[in-house]
């Protein structure tokens, strides 16, 4: 019998249920991926999202954040993204490349009403997320749906690392229609 990590199509599979999972399972650790932007001064940035959607037919995830974070600045430099997961319990580590759009406004109202109140709390800090205060606690979270947003990540490429006891490395693109290639661990 073949382990699901032998073959390219287990390999695709088993990233797409990870990601799978972490929308469903709020304590999954590919709820909260590593999201790495470029900044508008050129330096790296990496922070933790939670991963909202994941659309293996689509190839795309969503991640819903503030319209004023300094991702957004960031995104609207550079419209790319990188998304970095680590499941120890497959031993499996996920880099996910992505072009990201940024989508706000009233048309997200219906998205905007669906969120639970504590979660809408993250959206609408007063002073906006990043910006210097006196005091630790010198902020206000006022929720605003003109504050809120959705980055839609339109998955170009996948690399996958299995570190079993005989690790295996591939990779998955866009341009070539999801086809996955053996790469050198």
């Amino acid at each position: 019998m073949t382990d699901w990590f032998e073959t390219l199509d287990g390999l695709h599979a088993a990233v797409w249920g990870t990601l799978s999972r972490g929308v469903t399972d709020a304590s999954h650790v590919a709820r909260r991926p590593t999201f790495a932007t470029v900044s508008p001064g050129n330096w790296p940035e990496a922070r933790t999202v939670v991963l909202r959607s994941a659309d293996r037919a689509g190839a795309a995830l969503t991640i819903h954040t503030d319209l004023y974070s300094d991702k957004i600045a960031s995104l609207r430099s550079s419209p790319r993204a990188a998304l970095h997961i680590w499941d120890a319990e497959q031993v499996l580590q996920i880099r996910l490349q992505a072009d990201v759009t940024i989508q706000s406004g009233p048309g997200l109202l219906p998205l905007w009403d669906s969120i639970p109140d504590h979660a809408q709390q993250s959206y609408g800090a007063r002073p906006p997320p990043g910006r210097p205060i006196a005091q630790a606690l010198d902020y206000a979270k006022r929720p605003d749906p003109a504050t809120f947003a959705v980055l839609h990540c339109d998955l170009a490429y996948i690399d996958v690392v299995h570190l079993g006891a005989i690790h295996r490395r591939a990779s998955f693109s866009r341009d070539r229609h999801w086809g996955g290639q053996w790469l050198s661990p």
